[in-house]
């Protein structure tokens, strides 16, 4: 059999995986590496050549210096003072989004969104609307920013060192930046126009006044009088709480028999009530206390991707915080497993109820990588420390653009710096990076390597250039992204940057168009993840947040595809043509 029809059908199987859902993208891209080099198509003394690219190397680079701004709350309180606090909601919804926008053109898209979601609330809130009114349109804005830079998105590294393999030099660091700019401030004024107002109104505002549901342990004391299990699931529909479910000596216990509940039973509810509230009225024991300071507050946060707490039980919160915050409650997920919450692991995109004072709270949340939804606490600011960091961080990014250094040597300096100086923290720096994001990188490299030398590539790219012979370039460009756009539903931006690149390349040649201006419809295609959850990680972390439905992000994200593609086909004919 060919090489070229190997290598697209271990891509195709790749893409069915991905799609899926059922494996992780860092292992469905190593089985793709292991197909390769099984095949043939790889040799194996360059199965893990991926890993020494230079690409891979900058974004991990570059999220530990990310990772260390984020850290230094400058960030945060750049966004407070930026956007105004006494002004309409269409100003404050333009003002965040553009702070969100041009902060994810220089830090990871995720950590935008960490810094800003608080914001979103609080905006949408003090507005009388719903959260959704603003948290789909802010995931969004960071997605926009991310294709300003060339460190704005992992993706675009990669699609630099493709153009350095393919063209002989890599991108500069603002070569995107007239297209992605176009971009970004066309969709920017679509979502502040139009693009809130087509989410669908699913509460009032009185209701999402409310205090949000929360799930919670309870126990049954000695002496609290003999009442069956239907009696009190009564009682407690009185006091406005649910009973989910009930743990005796460890083992569950039905609810459908009218069983005596005993003491020391552990009663699984789900309440807007506090647990306090709810024990206070139905005579039962909370394990946690209310807390000793009148400072304590309650925060409702998500679990980001990253976080250090990810398949930890939620005890190990305050251990975590030293005994400074700890998980009061938790959120739709365990409602739904009716499990008891010391059995339950943290999984990414959980709600949590934490509670603590305000100052443990922001600083815990900003390490842990916790999203507050509902309250507002700025992360103390060391002007020495952020100032420090800020002067790494601008000195790496002059050397890029005014010397020349390439984006790995620069940033893998600043981490050293940042390291060495103590101006992030030691446990932080491994973890900041997504070690996932990395294998998927290093791994899929070679796969797509093999894609370009096996000949698949070019007998896709003859087939595409045929259907576009005699277009004009804007149609050509136009095509070029819509197909990255769509791939990009499917597959992680980086594997689409990875296999779109040097198609790209390939077509601009055999049309005749430059290969920058196709490359760069690559760039915004692969970033242009607006029509489901899954696209993006940013798009998935605001959907419970939000009470969004599936079907409610290609409804918001339909016509900012269209103006996206349409734009950058535009701005791209302007600078090539």
């Amino acid at each position: 059999m060919p090489d070229a029809v190997l290598s697209a059908l271990v891509l195709v199987c790749a893409l069915a995986m991905f799609v899926s859902e059922r494996i992780r993208h860092d292992l469905v891209a190593l089985l793709a590496l292991l197909a390769c080099v099984l095949l043939g198509l790889v040799p194996p003394g360059a199965a893990f050549s991926g890993f020494s690219d230079p690409a891979v190397i900058a974004v991990a680079a570059i999220l530990v210096v990310g990772r260390a701004v984020e850290l230094s709350g400058v960030a945060a309180s750049i966004a407070r003072v930026a956007i105004p606090a006494r002004a309409g909601f269409g100003v404050r919804l333009s003002g965040l989004l553009v702070v969100a926008a041009l902060l994810s053109a220089f830090m990871n898209n995720i950590a935008a969104l960490v810094i800003t979601m608080p914001i979103a609330t609080a905006i949408a809130r003090q507005a009388k609307r719903s959260p959704a009114a603003t948290l789909m349109p802010l995931a969004f804005a960071t997605i926009l920013g991310g294709m300003t830079t060339l460190i704005g998105t992992p993706a675009n590294l990669i699609l630099s060192s493709v153009r350095e393999q393919s063209l002989g030099s890599p991108f500069g660091f603002f070569t995107m930046t007239p297209v992605g700019v176009a971009v970004a401030v066309v969709g920017l004024g679509y979502l502040v126009l139009v693009g809130w107002r087509l989410l669908p109104v699913r509460a009032s505002a009185e209701r999402e006044s409310r205090p949000p549901w929360r799930v919670y342990e309870l126990a049954v004391p000695a002496g609290f009088g003999s009442v069956s299990m239907q009696a009190l699931r009564h009682q407690l529909r009185g006091a406005a709480t649910r009973l989910l479910a009930v743990t005796r000596s460890g083992a569950g216990v039905s609810l459908d028999h009218d069983l005596p509940v005993e003491p020391q039973d552990r009663l699984l509810l789900l309440s807007r009530n506090n647990q306090w509230e709810t024990a206070e009225t139905m005579g039962l024991v909370a394990d946690a206390q209310p807390g000793v300071s009148a400072d304590a507050v309650t925060a409702r946060v998500v679990v980001a991707h990253g976080s250090l707490l990810i398949g930890l039980p939620h005890a190990d919160v305050a251990l975590r915080s030293d005994n400074r915050v700890s998980v009061v409650g938790a959120g739709p997920r365990a409602a739904r497993l009716r499990m008891p919450l010391r059995s339950l692991s943290i999984e990414a995109g959980d709600q949590l109820f934490v509670r603590g004072e305000p100052a443990a709270i922001a600083s815990f949340a900003t390490r842990a990588r916790l999203l507050e939804i509902d309250r507002i606490d700025p992360v103390p600011v060391a002007k020495v420390t952020a100032g420090l960091i800020l002067a790494v961080f601008g000195i790496a990014i002059a050397a890029i653009v005014f010397g020349g250094v390439s984006p790995a040597i620069a940033f893998v300096a600043a981490a050293i710096v940042l390291a060495a100086t103590r101006l992030i923290p030691t446990g932080e720096i491994y973890r900041s990076i997504d070690w996932s994001v990395i294998v998927l990188l290093g791994a899929m490299i070679p796969v797509g390597e093999s894609f370009q030398t096996s000949g698949a590539a070019a007998i896709a790219a003859r087939l595409l250039s045929q259907s576009l012979a005699d277009m004009p370039l804007f149609v050509i460009l136009a095509a070029v992204c819509s197909v990255t756009m769509l791939l990009s539903i499917f597959l992680n931006n980086v594997a689409t940057a990875i296999i779109m690149g040097p198609l790209a390349i390939d077509v601009a040649q055999l049309l005749g168009v430059a290969p920058d201006a196709a490359l760069l419809a690559v760039l915004i295609g692969a970033s242009a993840d607006f029509l489901t959850p899954i696209g993006h990680q940013n798009n998935l972390l605001v959907m419970g947040p939000g009470g969004y439905r599936f079907t409610d992000y290609a409804r918001v994200g339909g016509i900012l595809v269209v103006l996206v593609i349409c734009v950058a086909a535009a701005t791209l004919t302007f600078l090539y043509g």
